[in-house]
């Protein structure tokens, strides 16, 4: 059964008030290697069918949602049932709303789902045998994956909605080993056509060499330069820290003294700007709102809500927090739903230093590789701590000297921004720490005087 047929099955047989069914079809690729050798690939297939039930009483309207993978024809009625009993236990839901009318159905509708396979690799696979055998003679180890997933989903209502996305998401993570130690390079993709495998390996064999010099250094605050991966980790979880309703209930590092939001308040020394747009080029994603559940931070009776781009902050001010149509009413505040991208820029955008160029003119500092293991502390001030991770190197005179052992952070992303004293060029790049729930980021290079390396870490 081709998944509109059971989003349109699904709303005939319902017996609610109003009905949301959600209907996602996916396809992955992946390869895996270890020591200069491809170990595995495989390619499967799931599906995932979302029912919500709306019933109308005399005090609002209650949902119930139940989501089920791998939904034959033959299930589809306990499915809408199961959601529909969910729904009469349930009291009426504070963010019950209207849902989103339609008229025709997307384009593409009735096409099949998008549909990935092991030829996605066709030129990234041959350049990484290249690598294998580059790394070999070199006296280094390649490791690591590659995955890609797309998803196509079906979104059809009651309300006449009939909406479609297709969404590819790739992802390159590499780790090379060797006499000086490790190091990680990563990135995000849509279809790894522009993957530069001798780029990226290019770079971890440079690293490797900085490593067999090393040296031990003390906890402290360091002038600190943070490559876009670490940044859109820390950004990331900013990100993830702004809903609307949290803020104007006094719960986050974006509730104003005394009640309300910061919202309108400065947040950032550089004009810098934090921003999602669906229709970002190489980040595109979902330009509606799709729902699977309700939460503080998003409503099911807002699917379909259309989504353009949104500034989080503008030139250093707090313009927006991500909101439901509830929260919306909640905080009155403008209606900015999240949006599955996110992209920093400074004054100078793509046209800002680059990583290099911010080496070549550091006295002495470190050179951060990735962030991981990142944890909140406090969540009114976003105090995190995490580890450094494959790689931290001092840099003298505009030159890296060697590598020195890894820390323990603790910083807050919101404090962070008002300490940066460089802001680089914005580029595509992938989170170490979050790639698993969040791939779709552009970000620059940073500078920041004081990184608080708060203890030595003995993490390799």
């Amino acid at each position: 059964m081709r998944p509109q047929e059971a989003v349109e099955r699904a709303l005939e047989l319902s017996r609610s008030d109003d009905c949301i069914v959600i209907a996602d079809e996916s396809s992955t690729a992946n390869l895996r290697w270890a020591g200069n050798t491809l170990t595995t690939n495989g390619v499967t297939r799931s599906n995932r069918l979302t029912v919500v039930a709306l019933r109308r009483t005399g005090d609002g309207t209650a949902a119930g949602v139940v989501s089920r993978a791998a939904v034959g024809a033959e299930d589809l009625e306990d499915l809408v049932r199961a959601a529909e009993a969910d729904a009469a236990g349930n009291d009426p839901a504070e963010d019950a709303a209207p849902l989103v009318s339609g008229g025709a159905p997307a384009a593409g509708w009735d096409e099949a789902p998008a549909e990935t396979g092991i030829g996605v690799f066709g030129d990234f696979a041959p350049a990484l045998g290249e690598a294998f055998a580059a790394a070999e003679a070199g006296g280094r180890r390649l490791y690591g994956f590659a995955n890609h997933v797309l998803t196509s989903t079906f979104l059809g209502t009651s309300a006449g909605l009939r909406l479609r996305h297709d969404q590819p998401t790739g992802l390159l993570e590499l780790n090379a080993k060797g006499a000086g130690g490790s190091a990680w390079a990563g990135v995000g993709t849509r279809d790894f056509t522009d993957v530069d495998v001798p780029a990226l390996t290019g770079d971890l064999a440079r690293r490797l060499e900085w490593g067999e010099r090393r040296i031990d250094l003390p906890a402290g605050r360091y002038e600190t330069i943070l490559p876009p991966s670490a940044v859109a980790d820390l950004m990331i979880y900013l990100y993830w820290s702004a809903g609307a309703r949290d803020a104007h209930d006094g719960r986050t590092v974006f509730s104003a003294p005394g009640g309300g939001t910061r919202v309108g308040e400065k947040l950032a020394g550089p004009p810098v700007t934090l921003s999602s747009d669906p229709a970002a080029a190489g980040l595109e994603c979902a330009p509606f709102v799709v729902a699977h559940a309700s939460s503080r931070e998003s409503s099911v009776f807002d699917n379909g809500l259309p989504l353009d781009r949104t500034d989080w902050i503008s030139d250093g001010t707090l313009t927006s927090l991500t909101q439901t149509r509830h929260s919306a009413a909640h905080t009155g505040l403008p209606l900015t739903p999240a949006i599955d991208n996110l992209i920093m820029t400074g004054p100078d955008a793509g046209a800002g230093a680059s990583l290099e160029d911010m080496v070549a003119r550091t006295e002495r500092g470190l050179l951060l590789t990735c962030l991981w293991y990142i944890r909140e502390v406090d969540p009114q001030r976003l105090l995190l701590t995490g580890l450094t991770r494959d790689g931290v190197y001092l840099v003298e005179n505009g030159e890296v000297v060697g590598a020195v052992n890894n820390f323990r952070f603790n910083e807050s992303p919101v404090d962070l921004l008002g300490r940066l004293s460089e802001v680089g060029a914005t580029g595509p790049t992938l989170p170490r720490e979050w790639s698993d729930y969040f791939t779709r980021t552009a970000m620059p290079p940073v500078r920041v005087g004081d990184f608080n390396m708060s203890t030595v870490s003995q993490a390799s």
